[in-house]
Formats: structure tokens, C-alpha cells, sequence
């Protein structure tokens, strides 16, 4: 086993006991980090979702910046803007940082934003540079937007923006722990145990390990089968057997392919393998496509989810 694979697998066990009750969501941001890729959390308050993007910057060695999301923000309060240093004769222009100069950016309630300055992530989380007053700069490496919004509040909310959706490579879900979980986390936090539990690891693990993720192989099965899921998508009509058809109303982006076989092969690296299985395909496939399916209106009338296509999608798409 690799020196960077057993240090993200010590770091992973170790957010899971300072982050009690939310494995999958420690996981799925985990392997969003080693393929470079942005997350949105989605969960109500007090699931952890800040506590986990502030201990993961401390253990792996780099910066953090967060901004809480308000209606009154302006995108400059993202990026950073120009300002006037010196003396009066001697004035210049200087480009002063925004927090999103950081390692690990948290969005706090992205939705609480109007369009305008929530498309100030846009090239942040595409090209990881920022353009202000026609001069670029690049964000520092590794970099990920960890961005946040509640599921149920909507109320001076703004819907995100489809460009910006597809732009974060999965969407996580978080839960609220049962009672069991709850009591641990209570005597967790009492014994303050967590913080000094935790491995510190530095930034060069990250990126050697996304060099390994890299040279894991994926079969040309295993690619026909990635398309396969992302086309039926797009053409649900293919499946009329199914209840894809009534279901989708419109399919997922190529991101989403390349972001599915990205995050397999991570998930086949950090668990051992340099090769990816179905599993892994099946086990990145609702992280990386929920937010990318727009849901009919009968299925939405319906109650369903996102995740019930992603059901149904396992079920009538075959490995070739």
C-alpha cells in the first residue's frame, strides 16, 4: 500500500470519529478533494457541515476561508477587488485577495446570494483562477469550494443557477444522526477529544495521490458502462419500460461522465484497488448525478427524488 493511500486512509477514519454519524459525506468529500472537484452540501442546520469543512483544512496542512452567503454580498466581497496603496504622489493599484485565496473555500448558504454573485465561483470552480479589472489569478492548489445551503428553508433564497450546479462535482446529502450518534457526539465534544485525535497530513499526500488516482485503470467495459448511465439520462426514451421516461425531464452534462469515471477511479484507489469495478461506478453514481437530473413535474408531484431515478437507473442499465 502507497504511503498517500493509508495516510488519506488514517484521515478518513479520523474525521469519522470527529464527525460523528456522516461516513458517506466524510467519504464523498474525501474523493471530491483527490479528483479536485467542488461539493455541495445540502442539510439542515447543525449537521456538521461547517465542523467538517474547518477540520479537514486543519488535518491536511492548508488554508481555509469561508463566507457566509447574505443578499447584500457583492462579488468583489468573493474575489477581491483593487485598492489604492500609498502616498498621495506615489498611489498604485493593488489587488488585494478575497477569501476564496484559500485551499478549502466554504459557501456558506450559497442559496442566501442572488445570481450575480454566486457566478463570481463560476471560473473559481472551473478554471481555479479569478479575473478582476482584466488580470487573472491563479487560486492556490489544492482547491476546492465546500458550499452549503438548507433543503427545506427557502424563503430570500435564489435558486442556483444551472452552469453553477454543474460545475460541483457531487452533491452530498447530509442527515441528522440518530439518538445513538447524538449521544456520542455530546460526549465527544464534552471530552474534547476529537481536535487532538486527529492526523495532521501535509499537502504533499494530496498530491500524490492524486497521481496514483490517475494511474488507476478503468476498462473500456467499465466506460461503456459510465456513458451508458449518463445517456439514459439524456435519452430516457431508450428505456421505455422503464420509468425513466416520465421521470426525467431533462438528463445530465458531459461533466458529469468525466466527473463519474474521475470520482470511480478515486473511490477504487481508496479502497485499495487500482482498477475500477461496477461498485465503484454504482457507489459515485448518486453523489455525482443528483444535482445534474431535472425531475418532471409528475415525478415531482409524486414526491420524488433524485435518488429514486438514481434507483431506477441501476436497475435498467445493464454493464455491457
Amino acid at each position: 500500500m502507497s504511503e498517500s493511500r493509508a495516510a488519506l486512509q488514517r484521515l478518513q477514519s479520523d474525521l469519522e470519529q470527529a464527525i460523528i454519524g456522516q461516513p458517506e459525506v466524510i467519504h464523498g468529500v474525501l474523493i471530491a478533494l483527490l479528483c479536485g472537484g467542488n461539493v455541495l452540501l445540502e442539510g439542515l442546520p447543525g449537521t456538521a457541515k461547517t465542523r467538517l469543512a474547518t477540520f479537514l483544512a486543519q488535518h491536511i496542512s492548508a488554508s481555509f476561508g469561508r463566507v457566509q452567503f447574505t443578499p447584500d454580498l457583492l462579488p468583489s466581497d468573493i474575489t477581491g477587488t483593487e485598492v489604492l496603496v500609498g502616498e498621495e504622489q506615489q498611489q498604485k493599484l493593488e489587488f488585494e485577495a478575497g477569501p476564496i485565496f484559500h485551499n478549502i473555500v466554504l459557501a456558506d448558504e450559497i442559496n442566501r446570494a442572488p445570481a450575480k454573485v454566486q457566478s463570481a465561483l463560476l471560473e473559481a470552480m472551473q478554471e481555479q483562477q479569478v479575473t478582476v479589472a482584466g488580470q487573472s489569478y491563479p487560486l492556490p492548489q489544492p482547491f476546492m469550494v465546500l458550499a452549503t445551503q438548507n433543503p427545506i428553508e427557502q424563503e430570500g433564497t435564489y435558486p442556483l443557477p444551472e452552469a453553477q450546479v454543474d460545475r460541483f462535482m457531487m452533491k452530498i446529502l447530509v442527515n441528522r444522526p440518530n439518538a445513538t450518534q447524538e449521544l456520542l457526539i455530546l460526549q465527544t465534544l464534552r471530552q474534547e477529544q476529537s481536535a487532538r485525535d486527529l492526523t495532521t497530513l501535509p499537502l504533499t499526500h494530496i498530491q500524490n495521490a492524486s497521481e496514483e488516482i490517475d494511474a488507476v485503470k478503468v476498462a473500456e467495459s467499465i466506460q461503456h458502462y459510465i456513458v451508458a448511465l449518463v445517456m439514459a439520462t439524456r435519452q430516457p426514451e431508450d428505456y421505455p419500460k422503464s420509468r425513466l421516461p416520465e421521470w426525467i425531464f431533462m438528463g445530465a452534462s458531459t461533466r458529469a461522465t468525466l466527473a463519474l469515471e474521475h470520482a470511480a477511479r478515486a473511490h477504487a484507489w481508496l479502497n485499495g484497488r487500482d482498477f475500477v469495478d461496477p461498485d465503484d461506478v454504482r457507489a459515485m453514481l448518486a453523489p455525482v448525478i443528483r444535482h445534474r437530473v431535472v425531475l418532471s413535474y409528475e415525478a415531482m408531484a409524486k414526491g420524488l427524488t433524485a435518488d429514486d431515478v438514481m434507483v431506477e437507473l441501476v436497475s435498467q442499465v445493464a454493464l455491457v
